[in-house]
Order: C-alpha cells, then sequence, then structure tokens
C-alpha cells in the first residue's frame, strides 16, 4: 500500500507517479492518448484488455446499429471518480473518490498493467520493467478546502513547463500562462471551463459544485496565476497534499 494509506470508500485522495530516474513517460501525442485512454477503460471492476478495448471502440464508429444505447457492447463497473487529472513529460496527478472497497489501488494496479507493456513494446525496452519509480503515491484530502486547493495545484501544474518556480517567483508573463493553460491538452482543466477535451473520462459534478460553476473554476484559477500572493499562499494550503 502506497505511504502506507489506508483507502476508504467515499474519500478523495490525490494519487501521483513519475518516472524512473525522472524521465519521461509520455514522449509523443500517441503515448498521451494512450494514458488518457487507460484512465478511462481501467476504471472498471470487471477484467480489461486494452487491444480489445480498442478494437471495441473502432467497431463501436464503423456499426453504432449493433450496439447497446449507450453505445458499447459491455458494461462498466466504475473502481473510482476520476475527478480531475493532469499529465506532465515525466509524472502525472490524478484527484480520485473511491467508489468501492479496494477500487483505488485495483485502479492504480490495472493501469499499470495497460500502461506499462505498451510503453515498453513501442520503446524496445525489452526486460526493463516499470517505467514508474516505484509504487504510486497518495494522500487523502480530508477538507472541502483541501479539495479545492489541490484542483489549483494539479491543474496548474502545466505551468511547470513555462516558468519552474513560478509559484514563489510569480509569472512573469500572465498573457502567456493563461494563454498556456487554456490551451493545455493533457488534463481535464479544459473540459471544466467548457472547452470540450475529454469529457468522458472524468465526472465533474463534485468539482463545479465547489467551484460554483465553470465560470468560478475559471476565475479561481486565473486569479492565483495573476497574483503572486495569492499563489503563495495556495501554495502553503498544499504542502501537505503535493507528494513531490
Amino acid at each position: 500500500m502506497p505511504n502506507n494509506i489506508k483507502f476508504e470508500t467515499g474519500e478523495i485522495y490525490h494519487v501521483y507517479n513519475r518516472g524512473v530516474e525522472k524521465r519521461d513517460i509520455y514522449v509523443d501525442r500517441s503515448d498521451y492518448f494512450r494514458f488518457i485512454s487507460s484512465l478511462y477503460e481501467c476504471n472498471d471492476e470487471n477484467a480489461v484488455v486494452m487491444q480489445e478495448r480498442i478494437k471495441e471502440r473502432i467497431r463501436r464508429n464503423q456499426t453504432k446499429n449493433s450496439l447497446n444505447s449507450q453505445g458499447r457492447t459491455y458494461e462498466r463497473e466504475p473502481l473510482i471518480e476520476l475527478l480531475a487529472f493532469t499529465l506532465m513529460p515525466n509524472h502525472y496527478h490524478l484527484i480520485v473518490r473511491q467508489l468501492a472497497d479496494g477500487g483505488i489501488s485495483l485502479f492504480m494496479k490495472k493501469l499499470g498493467n495497460a500502461y506499462v507493456p505498451y510503453f515498453n513494446y513501442k520503446y524496445e525496452r525489452k526486460g526493463m520493467g516499470s517505467i514508474f519509480q516505484g509504487k504510486f503515491k497518495a494522500v487523502h484530502a480530508e477538507t472541502d478546502e483541501q479539495f479545492i486547493y489541490l484542483v489549483w495545484y494539479v491543474f496548474t501544474n502545466a505551468l511547470d513547463l513555462l516558468e519552474k518556480n513560478w509559484r514563489e517567483d510569480g509569472i512573469k508573463n500572465i498573457k502567456r500562462a493563461i494563454n498556456h493553460m487554456n490551451s493545455y491538452k493533457w488534463s481535464n482543466y479544459l473540459d471544466c471551463i467548457g472547452i470540450k477535451n475529454f469529457p468522458s473520462v472524468t465526472n465533474r459534478d463534485f468539482l463545479m459544485d465547489n467551484f460554483g460553476g465553470e465560470e468560478g473554476i475559471k476565475q479561481f484559477i486565473e486569479e492565483r496565476i495573476i497574483d503572486s500572493e495569492k499563489a503563495k499562499n495556495s501554495l502553503l494550503k498544499t504542502k501537505s497534499l503535493t507528494l513531490e
């Protein structure tokens, strides 16, 4: 069990891992797409074979008439509720709520089993084992305030690609930073502010309720990009939740 944490059903957790020796775990766009697809497909109590799920998706696109009303020939039984995520070149952040006992651990096991063999095969890493730096880490978000600031931290990870120490030192180019947030594809932030990106992968109802809708979350995030003091204060509020 990561961090010796006991996952409680109904509770929210920040889940994080990075590449071994901080190496990139996504090399090109197809790797990001594959991981995000795995986030969706592996969130299922039923057995998951990614190649079969991909073939199913192709069949679904080709002939919807032969499938059930939900557009697929199988029923998913979610293990977790994925609330937010951001993928960075050498690590990922997920915010999840456990829906079934043991759900987070099983979901993460399935996710690793789906992505690691794909990556190793694609990049000819024969006999190299996992691409991740040990077991994933997790921390419990105990309050709504912790959840809100954790969402801020996870989404604004994308800004680290522009200015690594922006939370401490402030953003030098505000316009460029906001444009980057509004165009960074490997996150569900765009879905949260009304720009369709990966809408089926996450459940955003709880997040929207806490932030007061799309405009609320956009305002909250952008205020803490524009105002360096608010960014520093937000960083302090997430210190026990960030895991890095």
